[in-house]
Formats: structure tokens, sequence, C-alpha cells
């Protein structure tokens, strides 16, 4: 029987994007749940589905605080550190957006300090790489992005406190992956948030990932640029 040798359908980038996303809105809005985000966090739930092909998972799974989406581009074009937890994320972000809009990328989970910090206190390096970062940057904006490492929640929250850190100034991305402490640091995170009106976008119960935090500061950098384009500064800047 002899092979048919095929070309993909649809072969230009551009256009593979843009029907992506046309069959994601299609089927999301068929989701009950779907109808209870507003249309930047609608912008950013598209994206995680984008990058995981998964609709229950993120639309029953997804948390935002109140203003959470405005926070976030509010940070974002304010020059805020975004202090990760590993350097995959690093990787995954677009040198573009942080280029243009002046965001340093902070990871010190490799850094020798960390590894030192984490052997005195018996804690991940995770715990201690966060730990340093908020104590150095505490008076500059800051987005604080977990994918991987619950104990980072931890870490993060505890500093923000021990530190007096302003949170008008903070929004937590917490998007860890796993099982050991993984619910629980959610639950802390969210606790946390609501407590003392931190806002933050949680990605509930075992599922998360690097590359979904990657997804959601990319949508928030879209999110920006189109704003732009469209309507003039966001916020009336």
């Amino acid at each position: 029987m002899e092979f048919k040798q095929l070309e993909p359908p649809i072969n230009i980038g551009d256009e593979i994007s843009l029907r992506s996303f046309e069959m994601i809105h299609a089927e999301a809005v068929t989701y009950e749940g779907f109808a209870r985000f507003d249309d930047n966090e609608r912008a950013l739930v598209e994206r995680l589905i984008h990058t995981t092909t998964c609709f229950d998972q993120v639309i029953d799974n997804i948390y935002f605080s109140d203003n959470a989406m405005l926070k976030l581009k509010d940070l974002l074009e304010r020059k805020a550190k975004l202090i990760v937890d590993t350097n995959m994320i690093r990787s995954g972000l677009s040198q573009f957006y942080l280029d243009k809009y002046e965001n340093e990328v902070i990871c010190y989970v490799n850094e020798p300090k960390v590894f030192e910090m984490a052997k005195v206190n018996k804690t991940t390096r995770s715990y201690a790489a966060v730990e340093l970062a908020i104590e150095k940057f505490k008076d500059e904006p800051m987005v604080l992005a977990c994918g991987n490492a619950p104990t980072y929640i931890y870490a993060a929250i505890n500093a923000l406190i021990k530190h007096n850190i302003n949170l008008d100034n903070v929004i937590l991305l917490l998007f860890p992956v796993g099982f050991v402490n993984v619910v629980e640091s959610k639950k802390y995170g969210r606790e946390f948030m609501e407590h003392f009106g931190c806002e933050g976008v949680i990605l509930e119960g075992r599922y998360g990932a690097s590359t979904m935090v990657v997804a959601a500061l990319h949508a928030a950098y879209r999110l920006i640029k189109d704003y732009d384009s469209e309507f003039g500064k966001y916020n009336g800047k």
C-alpha cells in the first residue's frame, strides 16, 4: 500500500494561532463556569487552555482576586521585578516583552548563598531563594510567580509579612504542580490574599506548571499591548 505524503492544512504561524484561539473560545463558552470571568480574566484563561489543552482543569480551578488582572498589568507597566521559582519560567518568557516593560526576571535558586541558606535553615533552595529576593527588592514592585515549588509560596508569604511589604506593590501567581505541599500551599496563599487584601491568581488543586506561569504573564503583556494600541495607555497613563 502506497504511503501518501501530506502537508499541514494550515501552515502559517499567525493563522495557526488565530485559529487555535477561535477554537478555544468556541469551546470554552460551552462551559458554565466560563461565564464568571470578565474579559481580562477570560484572556488569561484562554491562554492557559492554549498552553495545556485542558478546559475543565483550568476553568473549574482558577481563582482570581477581585482586581488581579488590573494589578498584574499595572505592576508590569511599573517595571516590576518578576521573582520566580524556576529558570524554566525565565527561559519561556518573551524577551521582547521583558525589554519593552523593563521587567527583570529574578531566580536565585542556583546562587551559592541560597545553597548555604537552605542548608543552614533546613529548607528547600526555592524557599531560601524567594526569601533572599524579597529582602533585596522589598521596596520595588514585585510579581511573585510560582510554577513548580510549593515551598516557594510559604517562603514568599512569610517574607512579605516579616518585612512588612506594601502589598499594593505585590501580586501572587501561584501555579505549582505536584503532590507534596501543593494543595496546602495554594490554600495558604488564598487565605493570605483574602486576609491581607493581596491580589493574585491561583490554579487550585494539584494541577499547574511553570509553563502556565509563562502563559499567564504573556496573557497580561498581550492585554497591555492590545489596550495601548486601541485605547491609549491603560489606566489613563
